[in-house]
């Protein structure tokens, strides 16, 4: 048995951030219903990249009900009411004030059904001066601050996958499931309020505070503001690989034991992390140079001899033959499609992931 099963979550939702959630959810075997327009969530037409339908349609709206409700019309809100009246949990990420202006404002739904835990997600919130603005991942990427820290040098970039959405729908999945705990603590609902805005602040915590205290972080590219040598460097046949030298022991046996300098750390300038950060171009130049003369793989067998952290700067080509990559196979409408597995492996227990529906599709359970 998975550990939601029982629940019912209803989720009045599209595009990423409460979609992300909800499959969480199901993953888990709450029975999600997703609330859909006559014409579906927007985010089925993003792209066809998965057998002809939405990757972002596919990857997030696995085993969930489809249920086709015309929310403009008095029997598409009494539908709605009806299955609230019979639901555990109420998500929902429209545009801010339109449950309140179907008739399903939160401080009602709160009276009408006390053990409902319900999770809004918003842009800004409720209030303050972009409390109604409409906002998407990009968008907050920007306005967040987020995309003035990445990139490089020559100006600010997005961040290359839709980070705000998801981390938004992973605090909303965290909160749902807190509420739940404490439900069964006390029989008593929440009201959960989430803004992809705050959500992203929160993460930009640190660079924000070292901001306020005068050292605003710079777009460095692959590398890190406060370590070094932290960053990306080419074998002699060209292959990009990223180290992290985050300890004295680490420096020393880099400089040892690939770098072929055994006292460079005895250099003032290269004395400890304070020092190699002052003079970062130097102390790269030294890294890239010996690098260089040496072919990626009697470079990698190095790396690993001296238990020195690294990475290669693979691409999505990369990833998709990566001898990690865990893969899961969900059927949707068109076939069935591949790709990777959620993060969390539960020991002993088999997780099913049930199929993408069509619009209006209810999807059986075993």
């Amino acid at each position: 048995m998975l550990p939601l099963e029982g629940l019912t979550v209803i989720a009045v939702e599209q595009a990423v951030a409460a979609p992300f959630c909800s499959s969480r959810l199901a993953d888990a075997g709450a029975h999600v219903i997703k609330i859909e327009r006559p014409e579906g969530d927007f985010a089925r037409g993003y792209d066809a990249a998965a057998k002809g339908q939405s990757s972002y349609f596919v990857w997030l709206n696995r085993g969930k009900d489809s249920a086709v409700v015309d929310l403009t019309t008095k029997e598409g809100r009494a539908q709605l009411e009806a299955l609230i009246a019979g639901a555990d949990v109420l998500l929902q990420n429209l545009k801010p004030g339109s449950m309140d202006k179907l008739g399903f404002s939160r401080e009602r739904l709160r009276k009408a059904y006390p053990k409902l835990i319900m999770c809004t997600i918003t842009g800004y919130g409720d209030t303050g001066p972009y409390a109604d603005r409409k906002a998407y991942d990009l968008l907050i990427q920007a306005d967040s601050g987020l995309a003035s820290i990445t990139g490089g040098p020559e100006g600010a970039s997005r961040v290359g996958m839709s980070i705000v959405d998801v981390a938004t729908g992973a605090t909303a999945h965290a909160s749902i499931l807190e509420a739940l705990i404490g439900r069964g603590r006390t029989g008593e609902g929440a009201d959960i309020r989430i803004s992809m805005f705050d959500v992203m602040a929160d993460w930009l915590t640190v660079p924000l505070l070292n901001a306020e205290d005068g050292k605003a972080p710079k777009r460095i590219g692959l590398a890190h503001p406060s370590i070094a040598p932290y960053g990306v460097f080419r074998s002699k046949d060209g292959k990009e690989i990223l180290i992290s030298v985050q300890s004295e022991r680490e420096w020393k046996a880099l400089c040892a034991k690939i770098l072929g300098q055994p006292t460079l750390p005895d250099d003032p300038r290269f004395a400890n992390m304070v020092e190699r950060v002052r003079n970062r171009a130097v102390t790269d130049q030294i890294v890239s140079d010996s690098f260089g003369r040496l072919t990626r793989e009697d470079l990698l067998a190095k790396l690993v001899e001296a238990d020195i952290a690294f990475a290669e700067v693979n691409s999505m080509d990369d990833l998709a033959r990566h001898p990690h990559l865990r893969r899961i196979e969900v059927d949707t409408p068109n076939g069935r499609v591949s790709y990777p597995a959620p993060g969390a492996i539960v020991v002993g227990e088999h997780r099913h992931y049930g199929k993408v529906p069509a619009i209006g599709e209810r999807i059986k359970r075993s």
